[in-house]
């Protein structure tokens, strides 16, 4: 009986559905302390057929771990048929309920409703998040059992259905990570590091997280990666046989058992399976530092914190020596990262004299080279780090009338290759230089709807984040890089809208894995800052401080460095829990990348 009040009050915010023909919404449970946790009720004896449904679909935000009591609501066929993992659709309130019964009830033998809303996003069965619009409309219908008297559900919704709230309150974001398919070599000299993906995924907070996460992580990447990315773990590797909870001890190991397609494996694959297991938890939770691995009972390989760098690398985890800027001689300064210095230096070579006026840079990963963009937009240079450093003809050179219908700004990937856009309405251009040199190579994307204003390549290379600007509308899209066979030109896929909310986005940058700061506006809005996942959900981060008039802004992946951004008081950056503070003039702050 306790645990039965102690759902009935948990449940107590949510309205009641109503049991006529009128519209009306069935609203979200209030959002509550995640550490709450909700139990579903079982049918009530005699319960109307309106009930049923009501209690059917607050069954669906509770944290029943196999929605056995929401399967109490429905028919023995369809308890048997209903696949809730298939699906999650998020609406903007509660499921709001339309009647579609006539005639006398207590005489009826059947019942339908159609479940109606406004849709915000859909995760699939592999966990993946997207946003989604339009209107929402799910037929339900019950039927009575002709021995108990009994109303049940015979036709359920597909899947699980639930309001906004309820889904921040049940889910949380988990980044579980893959390694870049054509990884470069990352190394410092002791040997190549592959570039570690971060793949998001949703799991059920409290309904075994680690366990959810570490299963999804063996299915495979989801599609927003696909090829983009591969596994360590072999074929048809999944936990081992009765395994239905992992929880690391007390020294912050866990174990994970694995079947015996993991038998065999040799040191370097299995530290690599390791590294993307660890890295996974990590994000989840700061408990695990050490994984170990068993397979047909025997430990394959373990691996700590303290040496999964040395098989890979997280943009996130790399640390940049300085934060860089174009001062107001046009010249490209630094200060050093995380500092609260104010007074800038020029950079060493010929970026840094001023000979060559600039509007916009970009420096490279390792901080050897950098790329800058002339006053007026036309002209693309290349020049080394390094004192006594030359500056030669320009790499692109635009055709555009004006400044905006030039070159944007520029970006380094994790291979070291440059890109930029051309934004010359005769000819407008996506273009990569390999290593910052040479020819540049035009890149394909397919199905591009509009004129690219801005580009961001992820720390791991894989990802690519653009402006796009259609009839006025500016919109941030998401896409993977596909590079191909050597000598065939790379290509943008599947890129899709991160910001559908957002009607103008004017700046962005990469701010973590799988996580980007965003300067834009709402419909009718003022212009705000906010962290975007390339899934296109809203992460669980501190919206940044108010600023205005942002017209550019740079943030580290390394999220313990401020975000600085350039606006009508020149140079300002953000440190962690203050308000924003002025440095100094200038403009086009960015960090390495």
């Amino acid at each position: 009986m306790a645990y039965a009040a102690c759902g009935a009050v948990l449940l107590a915010g949510c309205a009641s559905m109503p049991d006529s023909g009128d519209l009306r919404g069935v609203e979200s449970t209030p959002r509550q302390d995640t550490q709450v946790r909700v139990f579903a009720m079982p049918p009530p004896k005699d319960a109307p057929a309106t009930e049923i449904v009501q209690g059917f679909l607050e069954a669906l935000t509770s944290d029943d771990p196999h929605y056995e009591t929401a399967r109490k609501y429905l028919t023995e066929d369809a308890a048997k048929s209903w696949r809730p993992e298939l699906s999650t659709t998020v609406l903007a309130g509660g499921p709001g309920a339309l009647s579609d019964h006539s005639g006398s009830r207590e005489e009826a033998s059947d019942y339908a409703v159609t479940l109606t809303g406004t849709k915000v996003a859909t995760v699939d069965a592999r966990q993946s998040y997207a946003p989604a619009q339009g209107e929402y409309r799910e037929p339900v219908h019950l039927s009575r059992d002709a021995k108990t008297g009994q109303w049940r559900i015979d036709v359920p919704p597909k899947g699980v259905v639930m309001g906004k709230s309820d889904f921040q309150r049940n889910y949380m974001s988990v980044n579980k990570y893959y390694f870049a398919a054509d990884a470069p070599d990352t190394g410092d000299g002791a040997g190549p590091r592959t570039a570690a993906v971060a793949d998001p995924v949703y799991v059920r907070r409290r309904v075994e997280p680690v366990t959810q996460a570490v299963r999804s992580l063996l299915n495979g990447p989801t599609s927003l990666l696909g090829t983009g990315v591969t596994s360590s773990f072999p074929v048809g590797t999944a936990l081992a046989k009765g395994v239905t909870s992992l929880t690391p001890d007390e020294h912050g190991k866990l174990t994970v058992p694995l079947n015996d397609r993991a038998v065999g494996v040799g040191a370097k694959r299995c530290d690599q399976m390791a590294a993307q297991l660890l890295f996974t938890l990590q994000s989840l939770t700061a408990a695990v530092e050490e994984v170990r691995l068993s397979s047909g009972g025997d430990q394959v390989c373990s691996l700590s914190e303290n040496r999964a760098d040395t098989v890979a690398v997280r943009g996130s985890a790399e640390r940049p020596d300085y934060l860089y800027f174009v001062d107001d001689e046009h010249r490209l300064v630094r200060l050093p990262s995380g500092s609260e210095a104010t007074r800038p230096e020029p950079v060493p070579g010929a970026l840094g004299e001023g000979s060559t006026e600039l509007r916009s840079v970009a420096v490279s990963r390792d901080e050897h080279s950098a790329a800058g963009v002339g006053i007026d937009g036309k002209s693309l240079y290349v020049g080394s780090l390094v004192p006594g450093g030359s500056l030669g003809d320009p790499l692109v050179v635009s055709g555009g009338e004006t400044e905006e219908q030039r070159l944007t700004t520029p970006s380094w990937d994790a291979r070291g290759d440059l890109w930029i856009a051309d934004r010359d309405p005769d000819d407008p251009r996506l273009l990569v230089l390999e290593k910052g040199a040479g020819e540049p190579v035009e890149v394909r994307v397919p199905g591009l709807d509009g004129s690219v204003e801005a580009v961001r390549v992820a720390g791991d290379g894989v990802r690519i984040a653009l402006i796009v600007e259609k009839d006025g509308k500016r919109s941030l899209l998401i896409g993977r890089i596909e590079r191909g066979e050597k000598g065939e030109r790379p290509t943008v896929v599947e890129a899709r809208s991160a910001t559908p909310e957002l009607e103008e986005v004017t700046a962005m940058s990469w701010a973590g894995d799988s996580r980007l700061v965003v300067v834009g506006r709402e419909r009718g809005g003022v212009q705000q800052i906010g962290y975007v996942q390339v899934d296109g959900s809203t992460p669980e981060a501190s919206v940044p401080a108010a600023l205005t008039g942002v017209k550019d802004i740079a943030a580290a992946e390394d999220d313990r460095l401020p975000l600085v951004a350039y606006s009508e008081d020149g140079i300002v950056r953000l440190p962690s829990g203050m308000q924003w503070q002025k440095v100094t003039k200038g403009m086009a702050p960015v960090y390495p990348g």
